[in-house]
């Protein structure tokens, strides 16, 4: 029997500028919110539905990219979901997040949606 699949890959745009933070060990996390649109039609037109993620991006990778994972930047993200859970003030919560395995810096936050999509350049 095949074992389970737990894989993700999507391109969108960054929501926030990223957040580079520190565990008490000296690890470092970097926080993204990324939104993905959904292409649907509604009627007799296509409208775009936005859908919001967050991702997480540990180690050095996340240090070295921070200065670019700005507010607009368009991502490629390779990862997997994680659920968090935690108890607070005695109700249990969860959250669905992204841990990134592997991202791509894609056009820029100024191009817009065509140019950036025609754009294979990138890199980091």
């Amino acid at each position: 029997m095949a074992g389970d699949i737990n894989h993700v890959v999507i391109v969108g745009r960054l929501t926030r500028d990223a957040e580079l933070k520190y565990t008490n060990t000296g690890m470092a996390l970097t926080k993204l919110g990324i939104a993905v649109n959904r292409r649907m039609k509604q009627g007799d037109q296509w409208v775009d539905e936005a859908n919001f993620f967050d991702a997480t991006l540990w180690g050095k990778r996340g240090e070295s990219l921070n200065q670019y994972l700005s507010r607009g930047q368009q991502v490629a993200i390779d990862g997997e979901l994680r659920q968090d859970r935690w108890e607070k003030d005695g109700v249990k919560n969860s959250r669905v997040t992204i841990h990134v395995n592997d991202i791509q810096l894609l056009g820029s936050k100024n191009s817009d949606r065509s140019s950036s999509m025609n754009n294979s350049g990138g890199g980091e």
